[in-house]
Parts: C-alpha cells; structure tokens; sequence
C-alpha cells in the first residue's frame, strides 16, 4: 500500500472536501482517502498497481478541482559556468545522465542551469558537480527549490488577489446599496440625484444598478462558475448557494427593468441587484478573512521550517569551505563558530561549547556539548567553537522530523470531526430544498413574488458550510503547532483526542521518573572475597550489558581504576540478570528471582539487602561458581520534576501508577518519594504491556510514558503512548506524544493541551452548528410568522461571511496556551 499526501487547490468549503473524498473513494485500489479543508491536503492510501497516482490526481482535476505538484527533495537545480553553444549543454546532460541514481537530467542552455532529480541512496550531489567538472564545465553553488517558499508565495499570491477582488467589489457595490437604500429612507439628510430619482427616471435607475452590478459580478466570477459547475455535476457546495441566490435577484432585478422598459413604472420595487452585489462583496470580505486567518493557524510549521541555516562551514583538506546546507553530506566535518547556528545533525569531534536548544525541546538553559556528544540542526552554539562530523542530513534531521511529524498531525483528522463530515457532505442539497420549501410555501400562503423571493435568497447565502469544515483542522493546527513550539510532539488528531479522555497514567521507574543514571552506592562482601575484586567481576561482567544497572557498576570500576577482565560465554537472562565466565570462574550476576531460580543460598544477605531496597537502592547479587559472593546496591536519582509533576496530575483527578522490574521495596521507596501509591514492580519487560492491559480490562484509559526499547510494547498497547525525548527511537517510533525534553512537567501540559483543544473544537462545532441551526429558520421567515421583522438577505451574508472568520479567530486563541512551570 502506497501512502502519499497531494496538495488540493479550488475548494472553497467542506462539501468541496466531501466531495474529493467521495470520487477517490470509488477507485479501485483506494482504501483510504482523506481532505482537510483546512491544510488543503488530501492524505491517501492506494494500491499502486490497480490505481496509479497519476489516475488520482487526473479524477480529482475531473471533479473540479486543481493539484498542486509538490517539488521533490531530491531534486535540484545546479548553475553552470562555461556553456558557450547547445552542444555544452547537450554534453553536460549525456554526461549527468550516465550517473547511478539520476533519474531525469535537463540543461537550459539559455539559463544556463541544469535541472538533476536523483536518488539520493545511490548518488551525492558533490558526486554530480564533480562529473560536470570532468566535463570541463564549473558547477556553481545549488539552488535547491523550497517547498515552503513556493507555498508562501502561493498563498501570498491567494490573499493579495482575493482582497483585491473585495476592494473591485465595494468600489461598485459601495455606489450600489447607497443607489438603493437612500430613496427608501426619506429621513436621511442627503438623497440621490435627481436624474437618478426612481419615481421620476425608473429606467436610468435600473439601468445605472445593472452598470454598478456587472464589476461586482465579474470579481466575484468564481462563485458561479465553481458553484454552477458543482452543480451539475451533482455535488452542490456553498458556492452553489451564492451563486444560485444572487442569480435568482439578478435574474428577477432584470425581469423588473424589463417591464420598467415597457411602462410598468411599478416594477421598479421588484429592483434586487443591491442584494446580488452586497452579498458577493460581503463573502469576498468575509473568505479574504478567512485566507489570512488560515495562515495565521499553519505559523508554527513555518516557525519551525525557517530556523535551518542556509550555509555550512564545512573542513575538506584542512580548507575551511562554505557550501550550501543541501551540499553537506554524511561524514563531513563541519566548523560551528560562537553564535552560528549548528547546520545539520551530527556528534562533537572537537572542543566544546554551550548550545541552545530550545528551538527543539523548548527549554530555555543551553546545554553543555563535549567531544562524543550529539548535537542538532538548527540549535544555537552560544560560547565555544566546535568541529563535528555530520550524521545527519536533509530529510533526516531532528529538525526535519519534527517538521514531517507535525505536518502530518496537522493534516490528520480528529474522531470528533466525523460528525461535521457527515453533516457537511448533505448540508447544501438540504439548504436548497429548504430555501425552494419555504418561499414556496410563502408564496402559495398569499405572500408576493417579491417576499419569496427574499426569503428563497436569505435561506441559501446565510448557510455556512465552511464554519463547520474549519472548525476541527484549524483548532488542531493550532493545538499541535502550540505543542511543537513546547517540546511536545502530538501525532495527530485521534492522539490529541484520545489524550483528553485519559484516567490513568503508568509511568517507567528508570529513565522516567529517574534520570536513568544509577550510581553504585554500597558493596556488600562475604567473607572471603574483597570489595574491589567482586566490583571488578561484576563490572567485568557487565560491560557488555546496555541495562542502566550494569552500565552504573562499569562506571563504577573505572572511577577506582579496576581493570575489566576478559568475558567468555555471555548470556543475558531478560528481566533477571547475565551469566558469564571470567578467568575460569562462573559467575551470576542479577536480582533475586536469579538466586532463587538457581538455588543459591544468600546466608545473611538478605536482610541487608532488604535494608538498602527500603533506602530506594537495588540490590544486584553476585554469585560465583554456584555461591554467593555479594551485593553491589545501585541508587538512581530522582529527576527534579516528577514529584510536582506527579502531584500536577493528581490534582487534574488523574490516577498515577509505577511500573518497574525493580524489586517491591526499592520501587516503593521510589513510589513514595514522588507521590505515587500504586506500585507494579518485579515485572518483566515483556509483561509491561499485559499489565497495561489489566488496567484497561477494568474500564480506564492508560497512558504509558515510557523511555526504552523494552517500554515499546506497553506504549503501542496503551490508549496514548508517550515517549521520552530522552529515550530510544524504537519507542519514539511506538509513542503517541513524544515529548522532547526529558521534563516530566511536560505530561500534564500535554494532557492540559490536549484539554484545551478539544474544549476549543466542541465551541467551533457549536457555534457552527448553532449558527446553521439558529440561521436557517430565522432566513426561513420563522420570526416573521410571529409578527418579528424579516430577515434581509445581505444581513444574511453578512452572518454568514462572519461565522467562518469567529470559528478562525476562536481556534487562534489556542496561540495564548501556556506550558504548566517546575
């Protein structure tokens, strides 16, 4: 199954949405097709064998709309010195095209640029320059195309000609309405001018409201041919609705004059061109707001996307050498100088330094980097001046990650917007059926052409099928930008949703809610072994272990200078400890449940070891060729931020646990340090996820917050999983939220957060609803039937143009969240 994003143009509210999904829908191999309205994205899942993309893209420019083709990471255009005729370029082209990996190679001879698309797994872009070197030509520095950059310019482009379109039409509809209005309104200190006086020259005033319509009709052209054109292909959409009631006072406005022409003098009361011209002025306005808005709630990404360098200083033959960041390749050594920004991922091999990496994590103190230490794109090196060798690159970034994880997020939908879905793909064919009813039903009650016709017009121009498409994407937008903007990655609108209904949270003891550094505290010996030498064993045994106990007692004997012996016959005994032989001796090195499988005896061990586990310490035993030798106790730190953060998410009602396969008495030490009273200890790494299970059997909803390969299990069977920044990629990868600072404080914000946008999305689909539910009547006639006022269709227009912008402008209050402190 292939799964692609394509970018949507031409759709101007959720019907057009329902509408694209609809006819993907019904191609074979599609099994999945999704539109936000509000990213303008459409995310599929296909099979490329029975539809190929290009059949996609073909039926949804069939449907009416356009597809934006999104320039590919792997393609780059190269200038290039010394072409003198067509044959250089037809030479650079032949010689680029012979490359491994080059797909598609074209050199403009009259640019003087050639246009490369390659693989970048089996090519490098110095490998290209090089063969056009070869050739005898000079490869000048990339211009690598910048997909935000086009789409800030497209988007720029969209708002400049909309407003332009609502300023054409209030020059003329300005004119228009006072044309209108002001004969009718006899209190009014100033009045039209006497040749346009409609009693006295009736024909010259329809005539002149017919000369200041057409302007306004032509910048609103789009509204009739996107609306009539959805028409007839039987998928009505809120254009549609503009376009069938201006229409409507149009034709009726120019049937009045017809008969002003021939001496129907009183036909001049039949004039509604004012009400075609203010409505399409009014709803150029309001979708003017609404395309400002709307980029207003995609800032974060762009935030996000801006912070990368442009330019590396990268070392090649002992030359320092500026290149373009698309130049820098895996293996370079890259010179970082005090205030420059750190161009791509990769680990300190030179110097040290401060940097700042808050553009990543969200906090705010920089953080010491040493030789073997990682550092990341885009963060800022304070103070010292470092080398390093780039590990990352393009695509693959931290940064870039981040960029792709909330871009995804963001164009993922929430369970909750089903609903608006559902609604908005009826929503237009029920509003004309309702607006054709009631003037209908007017008319037959013995009200006059004239009134029916008003009422037909209110009904379609004040419903509003945008505010219900925005009101879900936009707040989501919002929401996961806000997070990103944190530290706190969301994964998508299901992710943000489900994090608002969790109960219950299981936190990891070690990387967690500690800080995954245990330090060896005590080292307890029988009788006939010395301290340094059961250390030296044990940290022998367990320098080939990644467990944070073993790596404790390696360090451990290297700060007292003990040598590490030579290991053979390891073997690693999950969730119990090693067995290895060192200098012939066969040696056992884990927790209890490792003696007592084994049958060791432990003498009078036990009840020092019970003494350090209720100090929060674990005990690690060592027993050699079949009898106990000691103990080596191990303590891990608190993390400053778990007790407040604990205690945070207790007064939110939440119910916290701890799970860990430390013995009971060390984790309930721990346990009670934080706050916690629920303790699930001694279990097994493979068992973290069953226990997850147990709880949801009894009706709660979990969250996991975890940091190893070992809690990857347990973050994919909780509802949300939520992964330390700190921690593996495995479990970042098995992880709901990620969080990128190792700050517990972080998890209640996350679950505020997500209180927060949910709360925001119910107020949008209510007042969306609310308003559709309230307008519609009211257009309808109904305050009318109870002697209240009748609703004028630019009123109408008016409510309605300002129901989208409100639902906007509410998920834009999310930009004031606020990150709960330490």
């Amino acid at each position: 199954m292939n799964k692609e994003s394509i970018k949507v143009s031409g759709m101007t509210c959720a019907a057009c949405a329902q509408r694209i999904e609809k006819v993907v829908r019904k191609l074979d191999g599609v099994s999945n097709a999704s539109v936000n309205f509000a990213t303008e994205k459409l995310s599929i899942e296909y099979d490329n064998e029975k539809t190929p993309a290009t059949k996609i893209k073909e039926t949804i420019e069939k449907a009416g709309y356009g597809v934006i083709e999104e320039v590919q990471k792997n393609s780059i255009t190269i200038p290039i010195g010394g072409m003198t005729c067509a044959a250089c370029a037809q030479r650079v082209e032949k010689a680029v095209g012979k490359i491994d990996g080059v797909a598609k190679v074209s050199v403009n001879f009259a640019t003087e640029k050639a246009t490369v698309e390659y693989d970048m797994q089996k090519t490098k872009i110095s490998g290209i320059k090089r063969v056009i070197e070869k050739a005898g030509y000079k490869a000048l520095n990339i211009e690598k195309k910048n997909n935000l950059d086009e789409d800030k310019i497209r988007k720029e482009k969209e708002i400049r000609i909309l407003w332009r379109k609502f300023f054409v039409s209030a020059l003329f509809g300005i004119p228009l309405l006072y044309l209108a209005m002001v004969p009718m309104i006899w209190w009014l200190p100033f009045s039209v001018p006497s040749f346009l006086e409609p009693m006295q020259y009736p024909l010259t005033f329809a005539l002149v409201q017919i000369c200041l319509t057409i302007p306004v009709i032509i910048a609103g052209y789009k509204f009739y041919t996107v609306g009539f054109k959805a028409l007839i292909q039987r998928s009505p959409n809120m254009d549609s609705l503009i376009a069938i009631g201006t229409s409507a006072a149009i034709i009726y406005s120019i049937y009045s004059t017809y008969q002003i022409s021939i001496g129907d003098f009183g036909a001049v009361e039949g004039l509604y061109f004012e009400t075609a011209g203010v409505i399409i002025t009014l709803i150029l306005l309001g979708k003017s707001l609404e395309a400002v808005s709307k980029g207003k709630t995609s800032e974060a990404i762009k935030k996000l996307m801006g912070l990368a360098p442009k330019t590396a200083i990268v070392i090649q033959d002992g030359k320092e050498i500026e290149l373009p960041i698309d130049e820098v390749e895996i293996g370079d050594v890259i010179l970082v100088k005090p205030g420059e920004k750190i161009p791509v991922d990769g680990v300190v091999i030179e110097g040290h330094t401060a940097i700042d990496e808050s553009m990543l994590t969200g906090e705010s103190m920089p953080v010491d980097k040493k030789s073997g230490d990682k550092v990341f794109a885009a963060s800022i090196n304070k103070n010292g001046m470092i080398q390093f060798k780039a590990t990352k690159v393009g695509g693959d970034t931290a940064l870039a990650q981040i960029i792709k994880l909330v871009e995804d997020a963001q164009g993922s939908k929430a369970p909750i917007a089903q609903m608006a879905d559902i609604v908005s793909g009826y929503f237009v064919p029920i509003v004309c059926v309702i607006a054709l009813i009631a003037s209908l039903a007017w008319l037959i009650s013995g009200e006059s052409v004239v009134f029916s016709l008003t009422i037909f017009i209110s009904v379609l121009v004040i419903a509003c099928p945008c505010a219900l498409g925005l009101a879900t994407p936009t707040a989501i937008m919002v929401g996961t930008g806000k997070g990103a903007e944190y530290g706190i990655l969301i994964k998508g609108g299901e992710a943000l949703e489900n994090t608002y209904k969790i109960n219950t949270i299981v936190f990891d003891k070690t990387g967690t809610i500690t800080e995954g550094k245990p330090e060896v505290t005590d080292i307890i010996t029988s009788s006939d072994i010395t301290r340094e030498r059961l250390l030296q064993i044990a940290a022998s045994g367990e320098k080939g272990s990644e467990h944070p106990l073993g790596e404790a007692i390696v360090r451990g004997a290297e700060k007292e200078k003990l040598e590490i012996l030579k290991v053979s016959n390891f073997e690693a005994i999950p969730g119990h400890g090693i067995e290895v032989e060192i200098d012939g001796i066969k040696a056992l090195i884990g927790n209890r449940k490792l003696m007592d499988e084994r049958q060791i005896s432990l003498e009078d061990l036990i009840s020092q070891a019970d003494k350090l586990a209720g100090e929060g310490k674990t005990p690690m035993y060592i027993a050699m060729n079949n009898k106990i030798a000691g103990i080596i106790a191990v303590a891990d730190v608190v993390k400053e931020s778990s007790a407040n953060a604990i205690k945070k998410l207790q007064s939110m009602g939440i119910e916290v646990a701890m799970i860990t396969g430390d013995n009971r008495k060390t984790a309930e030490a721990i346990a009670k340090q934080v706050g916690i009273d629920r303790v699930l200890a001694e279990v097994l790494p493979q068992d973290k996820s069953n226990e997850v299970k147990k709880l949801q059997a009894q009706g709660k909803k979990v969250a996991m917050v975890g940091d190893g390969i070992n809690d990857a299990p347990a973050l994919a069977q909780a509802d949300i999983g939520i992964a330390i920044g700190s921690g593996t990629d495995v479990a970042m990868e098995s992880a709901d939220i990620v969080l990128m600072r190792s700050d517990l404080m972080d998890v209640p914000t996350a679950i505020h957060l997500s209180k927060s946008t949910i709360r925001n999305i119910k107020q949008n689909l209510f007042w969306a609803f609310g308003y559709n539910v309230a307008g519609i009547p009211i257009a309808a006639g109904l305050l009318h039937i109870f002697g209240g006022p009748l609703l004028n269709p630019i009123f109408a227009a008016a409510a309605m143009s300002l129901s989208s912008v409100s639902v906007l402008t509410n998920a834009l209050r999310l930009k004031r969240f606020k990150p709960y402190q330490k």
